[in-house]
């Protein structure tokens, strides 16, 4: 019984983890979808977060699931990034992202595959799918005649969203009148060389629309191509155009920024582009390295470049600076035949006077200073020794002297008597 108890409860423990979720997802994928756009017609695709939420596993909390921050990476099959033509923009890990561009004629049936990755930053998990884009030719391709505008108070992915670019090309075909009209191309500022806004005043980055048409353009599009309206702009001024009232209302259109372009009358240039090849070496054989027995190399040449000639240039400067100093001294004898006589004559008194009142200076007697002399107290006039004894140096005199043996002349009077 107490086995069957065991068995029975570890049955029950196993069948509990069974049961539980599980809530770890490295990845999955998606199965391929499936997009046909046309070369020269704008292309838009949106990556939908509420499309891989079901993938990641549901929040502790119910309701909160919609808050999982997801972002997107895209790339070709293959290769690290997107083709050419293709852009990608997410504003904040809480929107959708969202792939645009305009194929050419170049892509025309050569399927694109697109791989793209959910990155869950939650849960740190990824989902994939792959997306093929199968570019499809038109007649209308390309419209002859096509206008940009750029649009300051719209941001690219405020631009690309359905109900937006609808209304700018009503605005556009209102006042153009084409039988056909299509969106070329959307591009932001950015791309362009603008700068980010600052966060104030709810700025925009602005973006460009490409349009084409089958007619003429209108005379209200012309307008910008006055010459009253060119100088407005080359001052910096807006220009007066009749028809942006009906841009106004929602778009704030640059009118010195449009452009206007007839491709019927563009000269095509042809530029002569070198033959890339296949890139493959051509076939020149096996590499053959060089042997490995070397043969011996002389060096007494490069002894002598290298050191032999730079030192014999050293010793020529040398015995020619020994020389200059040494051998071209002209010395006292042919220095004193080169002086006048009377000059040497002057010199020789100047020397000889020198000599002698240096020679009388030191037999000289020296004055005895009266520092040194005896003194006498004022009161009891008993002679006070002197203050140096008489064998002082005479580099320790004082520069006030008087005469020799003062000593001998000065009599020191007596004090009287008061009855005298």
């Amino acid at each position: 019984n107490g086995n069957l108890v065991c068995h029975i409860t570890l049955h029950l423990i196993l069948l509990s983890f069974l049961s539980a979720p599980v809530v770890t997802i490295l990845s999955k994928s998606h199965a391929d979808r499936n997009v046909y756009p046309s070369a020269g017609v704008l292309f838009v695709h949106v990556l939908e977060r509420e499309y891989f939420k079901g993938e990641f596993p549901p929040y502790p909390k119910a309701g909160d699931s919609s808050n999982d921050p997801i972002t997107f990476n895209t790339n070709l099959k293959g290769y690290p990034d997107r083709p050419g033509w293709l852009r990608y923009i997410q504003r904040t890990s809480h929107s959708d992202g969202v792939l645009y561009g305009s194929p050419t004629a170049e892509h025309v049936g050569k399927p694109t595959i697109i791989e793209i990755t959910a990155y869950n930053k939650r849960t740190f998990e990824t989902a994939r799918h792959n997306l093929v884009i199968n570019i499809m030719s038109t007649e209308e391709f390309p419209l002859p005649y096509q206008a940009e505008f750029f649009i300051k108070n719209i941001n690219v992915e405020e631009m690309l969203a359905s109900e937006v670019l609808g209304d700018f090309l009503g605005a556009v075909k209102n006042v153009w009148q084409p039988e056909r009209l299509n969106a070329i191309n959307i591009t932001s500022a950015l791309d362009r060389g603008g700068r980010v806004p600052l966060p104030i005043n709810d700025l925009k980055e602005g973006v460009y629309v490409m349009v084409g048409a089958d007619v003429q353009f209108s005379s209200c599009l012309r307008e910008v191509e006055t010459p009253q309206n060119q100088l407005r702009c080359s001052q910096e001024m807006e220009p007066v155009i009749s028809c942006d009232k009906k841009f106004r209302a929602q778009f704030h259109i640059d009118w010195c920024k449009i452009s206007l372009v007839d491709i019927t009358k563009v000269v095509p240039v042809h530029s002569n582009r070198p033959d890339l090849g296949t890139g493959v070496l051509p076939d020149i054989g096996e590499y053959n390295p060089p042997s490995e027995s070397l043969k011996s190399r002389d060096y007494f040449a490069d002894f002598l470049i290298t050191l032999a000639v730079p030192s014999a240039v050293a010793l020529v400067l040398f015995i020619i600076l020994g020389y200059s100093l040494c051998c071209r001294r002209e010395g006292v004898e042919k220095r004193n035949m080169q002086t006048p006589d009377i000059q040497l004559v002057h010199h020789s008194s100047i020397q000889k006077s020198t000599k002698e009142l240096r020679s009388m200076s030191k037999n000289r007697e020296i004055s005895w200073p009266l520092s040194t002399l005896p003194v006498f107290h004022p009161v009891s006039g008993e002679v006070v020794p002197p203050i140096h004894p008489d064998n002082y140096e005479t580099t320790s005199m004082p520069l006030m002297q008087t005469q020799t043996n003062l000593q001998s002349q000065i009599q020191i009077p007596q004090q009287q008597s008061s009855g005298k």
